[in-house]
C-alpha cells in the first residue's frame, strides 16, 4: 500500500448561490476523525441560525475512514455529494462542511445533489491541493557521547526532530515517510549506545 495521499494545504472555502438559497462552504485539512468533528462542531456554533450544517470527511492514505451527514436534508442530498467531491479530487485527510441558508423556493432531491456537490467542489478548487507521505516516529535514547553521529542523521534530509531532550540520557523522537521508518531505526541502531523504543 502506498504512503502518499493528496490533502489541501490550508482551510478554503465556496459559496454557490441557487434559487436564493445560499451555500457556504468550508474545507479544511485534518488528520484524524476526532479533529474533523471539532471542526464540525466550531460551524455548528458559528452558524447556528442556518437551516442544514452538513459535512462530509475523509482520512487516512487507505481513505477508508470516512462518514457523512445530511443534517436534515433528504438522505442521499448532502453529505453523500459533498463526500463524492472529496473522492472525485482523490484527497484524504479533509473535512468539508456545506452551511445552507434556505431561500424560500425548494430545490428538490436533484437540486439539492447539485447544489451540495458544487458547493464541496468550490472549497476544494479556492484550495492549494498539495502530495504528502504518511509519516511515521522513531522514539530513542542515547549517549551525549553520541550526539555527532545522531545529529549527522537527524539532519540528513528525509527526516524532521519532533522532540528532542539532552540530559544524562538523551532522547529524541524523528518523523520520516513510512516507507523509510526501517532504514532510519537500522541507521540510529548503528551507533554506540542507542537504543530504540518500541
Amino acid at each position: 500500500m502506498s504512503d502518499y495521499f493528496k490533502t489541501i494545504r490550508e482551510a478554503s472555502e465556496g459559496l454557490y448561490k441557487e434559487k436564493m438559497s445560499k451555500f457556504l462552504s468550508f474545507a479544511h485539512p485534518v488528520s484524524t476523525a476526532e479533529e474533523a468533528k471539532e471542526v464540525i462542531k466550531q460551524y455548528q456554533k458559528k452558524y447556528f441560525d442556518a437551516r442544514h450544517v452538513c459535512w462530509a470527511y475523509m482520512i487516512g492514505t487507505a481513505r477508508a475512514e470516512h462518514m457523512s451527514n445530511d443534517n436534515g436534508e433528504p438522505s442521499g442530498t448532502a453529505g453523500k455529494p459533498i463526500l463524492g467531491q472529496i473522492n472525485s479530487f482523490e484527497l484524504t485527510n479533509i473535512v468539508i462542511v456545506v452551511v445552507r441558508y434556505f431561500g424560500g423556493i425548494k430545490l428538490g432531491t436533484s437540486g439539492l445533489i447539485v447544489a451540495y456537490r458544487e458547493a464541496a467542489a468550490e472549497a476544494i478548487r479556492n484550495a492549494e491541493i498539495i502530495e504528502c507521505h504518511e509519516e511515521g516516529t522513531v522514539d530513542f535514547t542515547f549517549p551525549y557521547l553520541s550526539m555527532n553521529d545522531v545529529m549527522k542523521i537527524a539532519k540528513g534530509g528525509n527526516v524532521s526532530i519532533v522532540s528532542q531532550s539532552f540530559d544524562n540520557a538523551c532522547t529524541m523522537t524523528l518523523s520520516t515517510r513510512l516507507d523509510n521508518i526501517e532504514r532510519l531505526r537500522e541507521q540510529l541502531s548503528d551507533i554506540d549506545g542507542v537504543t530504540l523504543d518500541d
